[in-house]
């Protein structure tokens, strides 16, 4: 009969393995195809049933003893190689990362961060709001008529209609006046995709007291395609309501606002009266540009004059469907593209390549991951 004593010695050996190679070694020796647990296996043929039933139960409970030993050692070095590893490498975090980086910044994204960036310095916060609104708050709060053709069909993105009641908010009331936010759009509202994100002013103004100073950047849709139009695309809108504000203050900060989106102190503006149903008065803002090399540059006005913005007072109705008092509160508004703001600071051409998902495109004209706006390292850094 086989004497299996010797194989505690085994057991004693793997506890003291110094390193993963030498286990491994006595793995193999004692678990292997050649090892000597397999040997004695092979034996158990050549003995007597009353042998084997000795020998049989004490070969496999070695084995598994041999398993669980080598297993637990294995877990012991690989923590501790790991141990050794993590405490002698060091990663600075603070230093630039050397690895070219793969993903690239939209340059919608990079507007939006240096719009952010530039109007937090003005003291201004960022709202948003939903998407899919209700008339009310996108036409008839803003003092948008029933009969404007913004409301139109082939303007603006309906969803199916619904039935309403005669007096639920979202229409003129007989009096004339704006008529009040549906309470908890419990009535059925007629819903669409916002045309603008004016919206977001009419909410603010309703959930916050003044004084109120707020840019709402976003999505926006209209039913228009070109070169310089796209059904979605990016609109960013200011407002300011406060008491004793006037024009001189909207035009301080536009022209703060231009001077540090396109880096240049000798931005012109001018402002021409214009019609917007939600100001009174209301003005088109023109910046001046120069011709460089047959190209227009935003500075200066030698060039000619070219529109970017759309602003004007709040107009009191505006005010007073909100809940505030116009004789108290003043504020101005303005509004303009940011895809169009991108277009005109980085030189692009054609609105509808900012949506093709041209992956070259997006690699010409787009920013790295580190390049995060900054009024003192530039927002177009």
């Amino acid at each position: 009969m086989s004497d299996l004593t010797y194989l505690e010695s085994y057991l004693h050996q793997v506890d003291a393995a110094p390193d993963l190679t030498a286990l491994e070694v006595l793995r193999v020796a004692v678990l292997g195809k050649q090892g000597v647990l397999t040997a004695e296996l092979k034996k158990l043929g050549q003995m007597t049933a009353e042998e084997r039933v000795v020998i049989g139960p004490l070969v496999h409970q070695y084995r598994a003893e041999l398993t669980s030993a080598i297993a637990t050692r294995k877990a012991a070095l690989d923590a501790a190689a790991l141990d050794a590893r993590l405490a002698g490498e060091r990663l600075d975090m603070t230093l630039p990362v050397d690895a070219p980086l793969a993903g690239t910044i939209h340059p919608v994204s990079q507007v939006m961060d240096e719009l952010a960036e530039i109007f937090a310095d003005l003291g201004f916060a960022v709202a948003t709001g939903p998407e899919i609104e209700d008339d009310w708050h996108n036409f008839t709060a803003l003092n948008i008529p029933e009969s404007h053709p913004a409301r139109a069909m082939h303007d603006t993105f309906y969803f199916e209609p619904q039935a309403r009641t005669a007096r639920d908010g979202q229409g003129p009331s007989s009096d004339g006046e704006l008529g009040s936010p549906p309470a908890g759009l419990g009535s059925s509202p007629r819903m669409l995709l916002r045309t603008h994100t004016s919206p977001v002013q009419i909410r603010t103004m309703l959930a916050q007291k003044p004084p109120i100073r707020i840019i709402a950047p976003g999505r926006t849709y209209r039913s228009d395609s070109d070169a310089t139009h796209t059904p979605m695309f990016h609109q960013v809108e200011g407002l300011v309501i406060d008491k004793g504000i006037t024009l001189g203050h909207l035009k301080w900060t536009l022209e703060t606002f231009l001077k540090a989106f396109f880096e240049r102190d000798d931005i012109v503006l001018r402002l021409r009266p214009s019609y917007f149903p939600f100001t009174e008065p209301s003005a088109e803002v023109d910046v001046g540009y120069t011709l460089e090399k047959g190209k227009r540059v935003i500075g200066g006005s030698g060039g000619g004059w070219m529109e970017v913005l759309g602003s004007g007072m709040v107009h009191p109705r505006v005010i007073a469907a909100c809940g505030l008092d116009p004789d108290e509160w003043q504020g101005f508004a303005f509004g303009c593209g940011i895809d169009r703001l991108a277009m005109l600071k980085y030189g692009m051409d054609d609105l509808r390549a900012f949506f093709d998902g041209d992956i070259r495109w997006l690699k010409h004209y787009g920013f790295s991951a580190l390049d995060v706006p900054t009024l003192s390292g530039g927002v177009g850094a």
